[in-house]
């Protein structure tokens, strides 16, 4: 009896222990930028368990991009937010966003590179499976991730959320192997009719697996809590607004998502 109690006390004080571990690891892409990752688990799951890189907003490596992170270790999976500015540099002044995002995007090859060496260093990683990888990106994440899929880089699946559309290397026919997932705000300024037009044309064509979601009263920046105060913040802030029925909407659709992908 007194060993069957030690047995469960002891799972009970490893139960209590179990937590969300997360740490920065410094890594570089093959253009020679230093990065910084974030990367998150629940040391509570045994093994290996599916990858989820998570693509940062134009605002660069920040608190919410490292929180969905945690929020996506806290769902089994092992999560990454990966660093496309360079040394984890983040803003909340609209001109510096543009034009740290706008760096990123002059060299298209550069920001695949990066974008690789991210998912490369999750792989690395013992409690990932290397052969169950995803990604899911934010506004400028979104763009980083559809491109991804574009470019037919091996994942199960993306997931943009109010991510641009727009595109410098369009899928051809075959090109794309990741199932994707769109979460988009209905009245997303920053993301036209005809872009959303021509995203659709563009994946039909090429015979991509996709969903395209438009969430009605959403404008863009709609899963972030802080979309409020950045767009009215000291600098002049963009077109954006937190949707709590869009984040909730779009975050259940990802799961249910990454369910069938995995």
């Amino acid at each position: 009896m007194r060993r069957l109690l030690a047995v469960v006390l002891l799972a009970l004080s490893g139960a209590s222990h179990a937590a969300i571990q997360t740490q920065e690891i410094p890594y570089t892409s093959a253009d020679g930028t230093k990065l910084i990752g974030y990367y998150a688990y629940d040391d509570a799951v045994k093994g290996p368990r599916p990858g989820v890189v998570v693509v940062h907003e134009w605002w660069g490596l920040n608190d919410y991009s490292k929180r969905r992170a945690r929020d996506l270790a806290g769902l089994g999976y092992s999560a990454l937010a990966i660093d496309m500015y360079g040394d984890g540099k983040n803003t909340e002044h609209p001109k510096d966003a543009m034009a740290f995002m706008q760096a990123a995007l002059k060299d298209s090859q550069a920001a695949s590179a990066r974008f690789q060496a991210g998912l490369d260093l999750l792989k690395k990683q013992p409690q990932t499976d290397p052969d169950k990888l995803a990604a899911i990106g934010y506004c400028f994440g979104g763009k980083v991730v559809l491109d991804a899929a574009r470019q037919g880089v091996p994942l199960a699946g993306v997931v943009s959320f109010h991510g641009a559309l727009v595109t410098n290397t369009p899928a051809t026919p075959g090109s794309v192997k990741a199932k994707i997932l769109v979460e988009h705000g209905a009245l997303d300024s920053m993301v036209t009719e005809d872009n959303v037009t021509a995203f659709k044309s563009e994946m039909d064509k090429a015979g991509a697996d996709y969903k395209f979601v438009s969430l009605e009263g959403a404008k863009h920046g709609f899963s972030n809590p802080d979309a409020d105060r950045l767009s009215h913040g000291e600098h002049g802030g963009p077109d954006i607004g937190y949707n709590k029925e869009a984040d909730q909407k779009s975050w259940a659709d990802m799961q249910k998502f990454f369910k069938k992908i995995f």
